[in-house]
């Protein structure tokens, strides 16, 4: 049994990113389960702070963009949309090259408040960030 509404595939949640943060940062979604989706980050210098590691915000930003983009996999997408309003970030361990990996799943899908858990992992699988990303269902908004 899987959590999300209708059938969702890679190509549709790489699409999202174009034109956007998550390109600019390379994100890109790799894995989609039943109660979860994974997506990558380059550790690269945009996403580096000056001292060389990855950067506090770039990990926040890639646990955002996986918890919106999860949240949009679960509602009706052509009524609704997820917005963030309060994200946290433990930053464990630090990370200065290759590709980390953040899998996000849910800890509480209710009608207007999503809770999401992404944990991010170097490509040692060691865990190096985690967060919990709250979203908010609001009608969509049309142009």
């Amino acid at each position: 049994m899987t959590i999300w509404r209708d059938t969702v595939t890679l190509e549709m949640l790489n699409d999202l990113n174009k034109n956007t943060l998550g390109e600019f940062f390379e994100i890109s979604f790799t894995e989609i389960g039943p109660d979860f989706v994974k997506a990558k980050m380059p550790v690269v210098n945009k996403t580096k702070q000056p001292f060389g590691l990855l950067h506090g915000g770039a990990s926040v930003a890639l646990a955002e963009t996986v918890g919106s983009v999860a949240s949009w996999c679960v509602v009706n997408r052509d009524l609704f949309m997820g917005v963030g309003v309060e994200i946290n970030a433990n930053h464990i361990k630090a990370v200065t090259a290759g590709f980390v990996t953040a899998t996000c799943a849910p800890l509480k899908i209710g009608g207007k408040i999503h809770i999401w858990e992404i944990k991010i992992t170097d490509e040692a699988n060691e865990l190096c960030c985690v967060s919990r990303f709250t979203c908010m269902i609001v009608p969509t908004r049309k142009p």
